[in-house]
C-alpha cells in the first residue's frame, strides 16, 4: 500500500476506504491498484457522513479516467457509514512512477 496518503479520518472509516481503493485496478496497469500506483493522494471524511477522496491519474489524458473515479465513488458510496461519497482529480503534483509502492514497480516490471 502507497505510504503518501493524507488521511483526515473524523468518523473511523478510513480502513475501510483504503480496502475499497485497494480493488480499484488502472485497466492500462493491471493488476496494480490505484493505492499501489500512488493515485489516491488524500482521503478525507466528515461526522456528517461525507468520505472524499482526492486523486490523480498516471496521464491527464488517461481514456479510463471516467471509468476509474466512478469506480472509487461507488466503491466508497458502499462502505457503512457514508452518506455523501466524492471524488476530486487534481494533477498537482503531476504523478510519478516514484509515487509507486516497491510492490507495483516489481509486479510492473519497473525495478
Amino acid at each position: 500500500m502507497s505510504h503518501n496518503i493524507v488521511i483526515r479520518d473524523e468518523i473511523g472509516i478510513k480502513d475501510l476506504i483504503l480496502d475499497a481503493l485497494d480493488t480499484v485496478v488502472d485497466p492500462e496497469l493491471e493488476p496494480a491498484t490505484i493505492v499501489d500506483l500512488g493515485l489516491v493522494y488524500e482521503i478525507i471524511t466528515k461526522p456528517d457522513g461525507t468520505a472524499k477522496v482526492i486523486m490523480t491519474l498516471t496521464a491527464p489524458a488517461c481514456p479510463v479516467a471516467g471509468q476509474m473515479m466512478e469506480e472509487v465513488q461507488q466503491k466508497v458510496a458502499k462502505i457503512e457509514g457514508v452518506k455523501n461519497s466524492l471524488v476530486e482529480l487534481t494533477f498537482d503534483p503531476p504523478w510519478t512512477q516514484n509515487m509507486m509502492s516497491e510492490e507495483a514497480k516489481l509486479m510492473l516490471g519497473f525495478m
